[in-house]
């Protein structure tokens, strides 16, 4: 096999066998611990311009099959693991992840010290990093010292996003999904309930999305960091209190940050499929899906009208919220469950039964 390196910003080199494409690719190395559900993790639009490392140690072994996708391109810019399975074994099989990459082009590196780098991460944080092309004799020190000049690009979301509404119809509820990256996870399971869809792009304005009628609104999932998206906090600034609103993710952020309230980079993140999250009100721990790189600051939630909900059991991190006054809770975490325990599935059902409270509400006063 050829070979290929993951050159970090701080100097230190892996080398191992390049799969996927054979093209460099540069991003944000950080590491998620789900041990299964890869498929997934790779498809997830909340890894825009990162290169993810999986710390489980055999990755491929089930293939690639039709079903299992959270968006049609995936939008990650590299992958690394510890060992590639080369003849995947599941009867739903369709591709091989190295085929699978090879037409998305993306670039994977087999064969490195997983364990190691996600040391380094944990240690250092998220870190900024370079898969070169397969085969390439490359300057490290030159590399290094581009990747300490470069940039990212801080415009995720507008790339990951619907261009234009699209409905998914259903009988039920009449939701607007506010896309910022979403999982289509979170789609499934609202047509699961019969809602009636509507998903637009993050930058619809408040006036447009009410013109819709909704029932409720939804905001979804997404990558980077909540404050290079002020028109979505604009946005959900004048959302609140005209409908219901569930938040997932980035979608809690942004309307934590429309609320008033402020957030923080995490160190190297939550992401994976067993992250332990207690519910305040119940004591009930549940094991969530998460892969956020930023949190809601505790002590920037005075006047904003926000009680906490959730709290991470393993940093004591801000995992759900509630508004005082209007009908709006958001999670951090996952619900819909894609990769990952279905522990918090209920939060789609609680949506429903927010929507339908507002209606009899409507109909009493009407």
């Amino acid at each position: 096999m050829t070979t290929r390196k993951l050159i970090l910003e701080n100097g230190i080199v892996f080398e191992g066998q390049a799969f996927g494409s054979d093209q460099a690719s540069d991003g944000e190395v950080v590491f998620t611990t789900g041990m299964t559900g890869y498929q997934e993790t790779l498809s997830d639009p909340s890894f825009a311009g990162q290169i993810v490392t999986m710390t489980y140690p055999l990755i491929g072994n089930y293939g690639i099959n039709r079903d299992d996708f959270e968006t049609i391109d995936p939008a990650i810019k590299g992958f690394v693991v510890r060992e590639l399975a080369k003849t995947p074994s599941n009867f739903r099989c369709d591709t091989t992840l190295d085929e699978y990459f090879k037409m998305k082009k993306i670039p994977g590196i087999e064969g490195i010290d997983t364990r190691k780098l996600t040391r380094l991460i944990r240690e250092e944080g998220s870190i900024k990093a370079i898969l070169t092309a397969a085969g390439e004799e490359v300057d490290v020190d030159a590399v290094v010292e581009k990747l300490k000049a470069t940039t990212f690009p801080t415009n995720q979301v507008e790339q990951v996003s619907t261009k234009t509404p699209y409905p998914s119809p259903g009988r039920g509820k009449k939701v607007v999904l506010m896309d910022f990256g979403m999982k289509h996870g979170i789609l499934r399971e609202l047509n699961k309930r019969n809602c009636d869809v509507i998903v637009v792009p993050y930058n619809m304005p408040a006036d447009e999305i009410l013109g819709l009628y909704p029932d409720g609104i939804m905001l979804s999932n997404g990558p980077g960091d909540p404050k290079d998206v002020p028109e979505a906090v604009e946005t959900i600034k004048n959302l609140i209190g005209k409908a219901p609103i569930f938040g997932i993710c980035l979608g809690q952020q942004l309307f934590a940050l429309a609320c008033g309230a402020d957030s923080f980079k995490l160190k190297f993140g939550h992401r994976g499929a067993n992250h332990p999250v207690k519910e305040l009100k119940t004591g009930r721990t549940e094991l969530t899906s998460q892969n956020h790189g930023y949190a809601i600051d505790p002590d920037s939630l005075e006047g904003t009208g926000l009680e906490i909900t959730h709290v991470a059991l393993n940093d004591g991190t801000i995992e759900g919220l509630k508004h005082k006054e209007h009908p709006v809770f958001t999670v951090q975490y996952h619900p819909e469950a894609s990769p990952g325990p279905e522990d918090s599935n209920h939060l789609f059902d609680e949506f429903i039964e927010l929507m339908n409270e507002e209606t009899r509400k409507e109909q009493h006063h009407a």
